[in-house]
Order: structure tokens, then sequence, then C-alpha cells
């Protein structure tokens, strides 16, 4: 379950990333291509993110997290390259 958890934490980091590059570089030069990426790159994101917080709670007792620890695991999705700091401080044993 661990490495399921570590290959959606990296993939929803990695769709975060391509949405933000879609909406900063692409939006103001080409407005057709924006909005034929959007949805697609929107809807794996937003797939991706439901599945990171999912499995977070999955292996909260796994990991022997504490719900401070949960929570951080929780907020950094929010943060472009959040999850790939929790990749590496918190499933570095995986």
């Amino acid at each position: 379950m661990t490495k399921i958890f570590k290959f959606t934490a990296i993939s929803e980091g990695i769709s975060f990333l391509i949405l933000l590059a879609n909406m900063l570089f692409i939006k103001p030069t080409n407005l057709e291509l924006y909005k034929s990426l959007l949805f697609p790159i929107g809807m794996a994101h937003g797939v991706l993110f439901i599945g990171y917080v999912l499995f977070s709670i999955l292996i909260k007792k796994e990991q022997n997290w504490s719900f401070k620890d949960l929570a951080v695991v929780n907020i950094a999705s929010f943060i472009p390259f959040g999850t790939f700091y929790i990749e590496k401080k918190y499933l570095k044993n995986v």
C-alpha cells in the first residue's frame, strides 16, 4: 500500500506542476491551447489529489503517523513540490 501511495504522491506533484505551468505559461500565449488542455490535466490532477488524500489516511496506521504528521502530509499537497518533500521525508524507507 505504501508503494502505491509513493507513486501517487509523485504523480500528484507532477500533475500539480503541469497544471500550474499550463496556467502560467500557456494561458498568456495561446488561450485555445490552454482551454483544450485544462480539462484533461485538471481531471487527472483531481483524481490523483483525491487518491493522495485517501491513501494518506489509509496508511496512517501502517506508518505510525500521528495526527500532526497526517496533517502535514495532507497540507503538503497544496504546496508546489510539497509531495516530493513528503515522499523523501516520510516515505524514505519504502
